[in-house]
């Protein structure tokens, strides 16, 4: 059932972002006077269709796409035989330059507009919530298997990324900062400090599901909350548990460690209330717990309209930026090419019971995600089309048509070629190959 939800949340994310970027074809298209034959969210064979005006609209059968037929325009459609026609002056090669641009960029234009609009209104309605890093400056961490292989031991303080101050512990591995260049940490240790490089490789760690459990994690004081439903001891809000039977334990990791021992006993716990020491005798029950609630260390932001503008705005642009970024790192070879994910990777992007916020949040990321693809200059892509009327619009000489369909060719051609590799990639993540 929760396959079956991901995959519905996939598929209309999918059905929204291809509708408005062909209808930013489409509209754009209209606007400068082009017959656009056809307009279809997914793939043939064919559901249903119907005809308004000049333009058929339709459903197809596969929904991990669309298109958009607009006349006198060398797509993926390859009709050699209008091509072979004279140019009319409704079709999209009748057109100057500048309007042939304008109708390619129409669906990346609209792509990126929507992921904007998307994060925007999310940072205005929830916020941002987030551990401060004070957790990991001053109190230190606990490292797992992954912090341990990057050399991190438990109790280190986090002071620094790339030699600059952070706000946030996800900073700490975040995609700008694993990114950069020479990434290191700046650690305290023991009273120590030095800087620890990132190493080689490591942003690959990030596709690991378990990374966030097996990386670090912020040691925490005992600080009481309140009291679980059902208990009666006396604690009260703001103390801090500071020993177990005359033990120092400062830490919530070293005192479930002490519990998980006393189960089903009573201890002695020294309890630190505004600068006094007490001591009060409380039993352990079988969960290894004593009964008290432990303080939210998590922090939110509230934004304004006005601020939540710039804010999502940054964050939409960001999202391209790092991916930009992690491309180049892979044909550099610093980042693996298993990386990719095809369909049943971005299955695994959606949350498994249904979150509108989630939802639009995934759906905003895809929609700046696939305006950078369809920007690369690769024939077939609104990239390719970009590139050569550029060309055309420098050189004052337009490729031939018989070059534009060998470059589409080619471009189909690269891009069933990825298509095979990502879908690849999905298939032997799937089964942790």
């Amino acid at each position: 059932m929760e396959t079956i939800v991901q995959v519905a949340q996939l598929l209309l994310a999918l059905s929204i972002l291809v509708g408005i970027h062909e209808g930013g074809h489409m509209l754009t298209a209209k606007m400068f006077g082009m017959k656009v034959e056809k307009f279809f969210i997914g793939f043939p064979p064919t559901l249903f269709s119907f005809k308004k005006g000049e333009t058929e609209y339709g459903l197809g059968a596969i929904p991990l796409g669309g298109f958009v037929k607009i006349s006198g325009m060398i797509d993926e459609s390859m009709d050699k035989e209008q091509m072979a026609q004279p140019p009319q002056p409704w079709e999209f090669r009748s057109k100057p330059a500048w309007q042939r641009l304008i109708v390619m960029l129409g669906g990346i234009i609209v792509n990126v507009i929507a992921g904007v609009i998307a994060f925007i209104i999310l940072t205005y309605n929830l916020g941002e919530t987030y551990l401060p890093a004070d957790l990991t400056k001053q109190e230190g961490i606990i490292a797992g298997e992954i912090a341990q292989e990057a050399g991190f031991e438990t109790g280190d303080k986090i002071l620094k990324v790339n030699g600059e101050d952070y706000d946030r512990v996800s900073d700490i591995w975040s995609g700008e900062t694993l990114l950069a260049s020479n990434a290191y940490w700046t650690v305290e240790r023991n009273g120590e400090v030095f800087d620890l490089p990132v190493p080689d490789g490591f942003i690959n760690k990030l596709n690991d599901e378990t990374f966030e459990l097996n990386f670090i994690e912020p040691r925490r004081a005992i600080e009481v909350e309140g009291l679980q439903d059902g208990f009666d001891i006396p604690l009260e809000k703001g103390d801090r548990i500071v020993g177990v039977n005359g033990e120092e334990v400062l830490f919530l990791s070293d005192l479930r460690v002490k519990l998980e021992a006393l189960v089903g006993e009573t201890a002695t716990f020294e309890i630190l209330r505004n600068g006094q020491s007490f001591e009060y005798d409380l039993p352990v029950d079988e969960r290894g717990q004593i009964g008290f609630v432990l303080t939210n260390p998590y922090q939110r932001d509230d934004y304004t309209i006005g601020e939540a503008i710039p804010r999502g705005t940054s964050k939409a642009f960001n999202a391209v930026i790092l991916n930009a970024k992690a491309l180049g790192r892979m044909f550099g070879g610093d980042v693996n090419p298993r990386s990719l994910s095809g369909p049943i990777g971005i299955v695994n992007m959606f949350p498994k019971t249904w979150d509108w916020n989630q939802f639009w949040y995934t759906t905003g990321f895809i929609s700046m995600i696939l305006a950078f693809m369809n920007l690369l200059p690769i024939p077939a892509l609104d990239g390719g089309h970009v590139m050569f009327l550029l060309y055309e619009m420098i050189s004052g000489n337009a490729p031939s048509d018989k070059f534009l369909e060998g470059a589409q060719k080619v471009g189909m051609i690269f891009l069933l070629v990825l298509m095979v590799l990502v879908f690849g990639n999905d298939i032997l993540k799937l089964f942790n190959i």
